[in-house]
């Protein structure tokens, strides 16, 4: 090929390459500060970074050029307490229109799915805190009236079921969102400074479930990792301030499990009685799971003519996923089952199940003798029984 040729294509391929990467973000602000700014800053998981700022023109509008290389998080703002929460992906054109006082509430946004899907539930949202508002204004107006205490109860069982109710939509809004970014955002929404939709004590298991996702779909993301950190460490606290379950303690017969197997047959754990059994909790989508099912092969190739067999669950949402994950990790070998129900699938609360990968290995009846060891942990406690 001619060298000048070469070069002009290779040109034009970085060119092009780094057009896709580039997001637009413009927009018109209706009532405009005259001469104001407005600014744009990365959502970093500890801090925000401030990357660009521009005049609003006279007529309101504004345009940002950013190139950036994932999906990642931006604040639009004209204040500290005045922005927007963008959710931005490589090549996007975002266009918006919104009051110069309340960023937050756009009349409109397009050309960003995250970004739309974030302002429709701050609407919802918004409607929650104007009722927590009105009970505020309530409040005052009786503080000095005989009946106060019984407007006291009144409000705080009102404030209890908006609560609820916003708790209970944002728990859909994760579940329809969950392979999107914007269920890390709902995890930490608030109606008011300290008082936040989601608990993570009392709702755990959907931050279990946010970080399970985000971390097989975006494990090198500063938010992601963050997240990922926060939920070990609860769920480090919460086993260390609890008992374990009894279907957890050495020892005692594993809770019978009856599930269908990819070819629709139901297969039983305790068809298994007789072998060493590991019962394996995973999913396709799990990054830690995947990583760690060569170590299975690995030991079902030593030890399975000894007498050392895999039980397998997925949590997968849909049989092609679960399919494809067996497929691609070589293990067919073994017993595979499923409901294919994600989080609600039934093994969940009959084991307790916190967060995947989670095993147990059981004795040829049925036993708990270990759980959850990985890798060399497994060989070396097969190791031991089977010498």
């Amino acid at each position: 090929m001619n060298k000048k040729l070469f070069l002009y294509l290779f040109a034009i391929l970085v060119f092009s390459g780094c057009k896709n990467n580039i997001v637009k973000i413009s927009g018109t602000i209706i009532n405009p500060v005259n001469g104001g700014f407005i600014f744009l800053d990365e959502l970093k998981s500890n801090e925000l970074k401030p990357v660009d700022s521009i005049r609003v023109s006279a007529d309101g509008t504004f345009n940002f050029n950013r190139e950036i290389r994932q999906p990642s998080f931006y604040l639009l703002k004209r204040t500290d307490n005045n922005f927007l929460t963008l959710l931005v992906e490589p090549g996007e054109k975002i266009t918006l229109k919104a009051y110069s006082d309340s960023l937050n509430y756009p009349i409109y946004i397009n050309g960003s799915k995250g970004s739309e899907s974030m302002a429709e539930y701050n609407k919802t949202l918004r409607i929650t805190i104007k009722k927590l508002t009105d009970l505020n204004i309530i409040y005052r107006q009786n503080v000095d009236k005989p009946e106060f205490p019984k407007v006291i109860e009144s409000l705080d069982s009102l404030a209890n079921v908006y609560l609820n109710e916003i708790n209970t939509y944002t728990k859909k809004y994760i579940d329809d969102n969950l392979t999107s970014l914007v269920s890390l955002i709902a995890l930490y929404q608030q109606v008011a400074p300290r008082v936040n939709v989601m608990n993570p004590t009392n709702d755990l298991k959907y931050f279990i479930k946010v970080d399970s996702s985000m971390y097989s779909h975006y494990p090198d993301y500063e938010p992601v990792i963050s997240l990922h950190e926060q939920v070990n460490e609860m769920v480090a606290k919460l086993k260390g301030e609890t008992t374990a379950s009894p279907s957890s303690q050495s020892g005692t017969v594993a809770p019978e499990i009856s599930l269908p197997a990819p070819e629709g047959d139901t297969i039983k754990l305790s068809s298994t009685r007789g072998t060493v059994v590991l019962l394996d909790f995973w999913a396709s989508w799990c990054a830690p799971c995947r990583k760690e099912n060569p170590n299975l092969v690995k030991a079902y190739g030593i030890y399975h003519k000894k007498g050392f067999q895999i039980y397998q669950v997925s949590l997968d949402k849909t049989k092609e996923a679960w399919m494809k994950g067996i497929q691609d990790d070589n293990l067919e070998k073994w017993i595979h089952v499923s409901d294919v129900q994600y989080w609600n699938s039934i093994v969940v609360p009959l084991y307790k199940i916190e967060s995947i990968p989670c095993n147990y290995l059981l004795d040829n009846e049925g036993r708990i003798i270990a759980s959850n060891l990985r890798g060399e942990q497994l060989l070396i406690k097969l190791a031991e029984l089977f010498k």
